[in-house]
């Protein structure tokens, strides 16, 4: 690896200032409040005015449910996936550290590029450069690994490891940071910018609940990001001995807590992803993804401040338990921008594909779409996964409604310690 490329990865993997001091999640003194980073005065209002105001945006409507008090993330949002409203959101468009959840844009850039079938052997310069105390998945030098094993290192175990051969195949860190920085631009997640394509802290770069949701939201329309995102536990390849006949593997889980439900941390009914960070500068990140009764909603939250165990995932259960109460009882405060790419429109074509983007297709009238027999196989693909399919920026979103984690969480040996911490 040269020189200058080393120099790249150790910038991209500086550590930056330490996290601000947590505070109790029911028990915030003024002083303790004062500590905390101020979000800006004047953010992006992309998506909506009230979206670039500071604090907590919601409009309850008759009947509605309140918000959840045990908050504490310094930013958050709630959508519905399907129509791309915002039903309410906290700091949406504050610029923050995303750490291991900027991996939805690696892959959301980089998952069409290569055939999971695609073998490469790993080299040292692929391994070059990881930040110290990086979350991996235990890639070795010398082995053969193919680009599925890759990715499920990359969604399960959140493995910079992978990371990093992924983006030395694509060219390098110049042209990955390239790439993902374009797909960003044109997700219209303009708060994003990306230094590390794993997600290390490095200086400079940042993301907001609003990009992170748009990330998701755009990931969650490729088979293969929704296959991974939900996968919770697989068989990774080990290493394969000189003079030995079979290669070695052992079993990894996902670090989506909500959806292993490990560490205390029961499994969210309806879960389908999508991902998890945690580094010192950024705390704890999470957007999720899950469906109910036909709804389908996301949620992001960032660096919650409580000293309650695993706030993340809790805060994000409250959220989501409370879109699902207030759906149809709240007055959206603004709502998830289209790609760039997509295009205006409103009629199911007469050829059964999706609708065009623009405006948004009831989730009745895709299913209709979906089923037809020249929906190109769509509509299979609902029966085999029970799922419920809603049109997301003129693509269809599947989202497996029969939760095979709920029966086999139960069958863990042992927990697996969260890897996702870099210092």
């Amino acid at each position: 690896m040269s020189a200058s490329k080393k120099a790249a990865w150790a910038v991209a993997a500086a550590v930056l200032l330490p996290l601000a001091v947590a505070v109790p999640a029911h028990a915030d003194t003024k002083d303790e409040k004062d500590k905390q980073p101020k979000p800006p005065a004047t953010m992006s209002s992309l998506g909506g005015p009230l979206l670039g105001s500071p604090g907590t945006q919601v409009k309850l409507g008759p009947g509605a449910p309140v918000l959840p008090k045990d908050l504490s993330g310094r930013a958050w949002i709630v959508a519905d996936a399907e129509s791309g409203q915002v039903l309410a959101a906290h700091n949406a468009h504050w610029p923050l550290a995303p750490a291991s959840t900027l991996k939805m844009l690696f892959a959301d850039t980089l998952l069409p590029k290569f055939p999971k079938t695609q073998n490469h052997l790993v080299t040292n310069a692929d391994l070059a450069g990881i930040g110290a105390g990086s979350s991996l998945v235990g890639i070795k030098e010398k082995q053969t690994y193919s680009v599925h094993d890759l990715w499920l290192g990359v969604f399960l175990r959140s493995g910079n490891d992978a990371v990093h051969v992924l983006t030395n195949m694509n060219n390098g860190l110049r042209q990955t940071v390239k790439d993902m920085n374009a797909r960003a631009r044109e997700l219209q997640a303009l708060d994003t910018q990306v230094v590390s394509p794993d997600g290390y802290d490095a200086p400079g770069q940042v993301s907001s609940a609003y990009d992170l949701t748009l990330i998701a939201r755009s990931g969650m329309q490729n088979p293969d990001f929704r296959a991974y995102a939900a996968t919770p536990r697989a068989v990774f390849p080990g290493e394969l001995k000189p003079g030995g006949k079979k290669r070695e593997t052992f079993e990894i889980q996902n670090t989506n807590r909500l959806l292993t439900g490990d560490f205390g941390v029961p499994p969210y009914q309806g879960i389908a992803g999508v991902k998890n960070g945690n580094t010192t500068h950024a705390g704890a990140t999470f957007t999720g993804v899950a469906e109910r009764n036909g709804k389908v909603l996301l949620v992001t939250v960032m660096n919650p401040s409580s000293k309650e165990q695993h706030a993340v995932y809790r805060e994000t259960a409250r959220l989501l338990d409370w879109g699902f109460a207030a759906a149809g009882k709240v007055t959206p405060v603004g709502e998830l921008v289209p790609p760039l790419s997509a295009r205006t429109g409103t009629t199911v074509p007469a050829d059964g594909s999706a609708p065009a983007p623009g405006k948004n297709a009831t989730a009745d009238t895709v299913r209709a779409a979906a089923t037809d027999e020249k929906s190109g196989g769509v509509g299979i693909a609902l029966a085999v996964a029970g799922g419920v399919l809603v049109l997301l920026a003129g693509a269809v979103f599947l989202v497996n409604r029969r939760w095979p984690l709920s029966a086999s969480a139960g069958r863990r040996r042992h927990p697996q310690p969260d890897p996702d911490v870099n210092p």
